[in-house]
């Protein structure tokens, strides 16, 4: 059982709407919108933020995985798509950033309770994984800057490398700064005073 949800729900069918409230009610969630359009549920979910969205795919004005696209570029959401029918192209579609499940009209109960388990399992464990690479990317950018101020270190002060690394620790402990800051303000320094 994963933990009390905010959940976005739109479905251009208003017995649909109602079921998937009443549903995720049972289950323990919260229903912060239940939109009927693509458009209606984008609005909402810019102010408002949910835990999870699951959306109609075919809806007036603006399909479900459109909205879902545009929501997940300025703020990831696990989104769980519901559908009449299997539509492989539609599958196609939905394989799209932050799409963890596709449903098929009707919905069960056990069906809804064990995607939002498996969504939200698999949305943690993408953002962790998302956190990770942005790290080592970090981490890896960090480093060259180091390699690049070690060597402007070894060429302006006749230092050898393992010299030039101590000297920047040591300005990173005097000036209790890391490492990167001390390596880019060297760079920069070298660039702005370079030959």
């Amino acid at each position: 059982m994963t933990k009390p949800l905010r959940v976005a729900v739109a479905d251009d069918e208003p017995e649909m709407r109602e079921y998937l409230q009443e549903t995720l009610s049972l289950l323990g969630h919260e229903v912060s919108c239940a939109a009927a359009t693509g458009r209606e549920l984008l609005d909402h979910c810019q102010n408002f933020p949910p835990d999870l969205i699951i959306t109609d795919i075919k809806m007036p004005d603006k399909d479900g995985i459109e909205a879902s696209m545009e929501l997940c570029k300025s703020h990831p959401l696990p989104v769980i798509l519901v559908s009449a029918y299997h539509d492989p192209e539609l599958v196609e579609r939905a394989l799209a950033d932050h799409v963890l499940a596709y449903l098929v009209k009707p919905i069960k109960r056990a069906d809804l309770e064990t995607a939002i388990a498996l969504v939200m399992r698999r949305f943690k464990e993408f953002h962790a994984l998302q956190q990770q690479a942005d790290d080592l990317r970090q981490a890896l950018e960090d480093r060259k800057l180091v390699e690049r101020a070690k060597g402007i270190l070894m060429n302006r002060a006749c230092l050898n490398e393992a010299d030039a690394f101590r000297r920047l620790q040591k300005l990173s402990s005097e000036k209790n700064r890391k490492m990167a800051d001390i390596a880019r303000t060297i760079v920069e320094a070298d660039e702005a005073f370079g030959d």
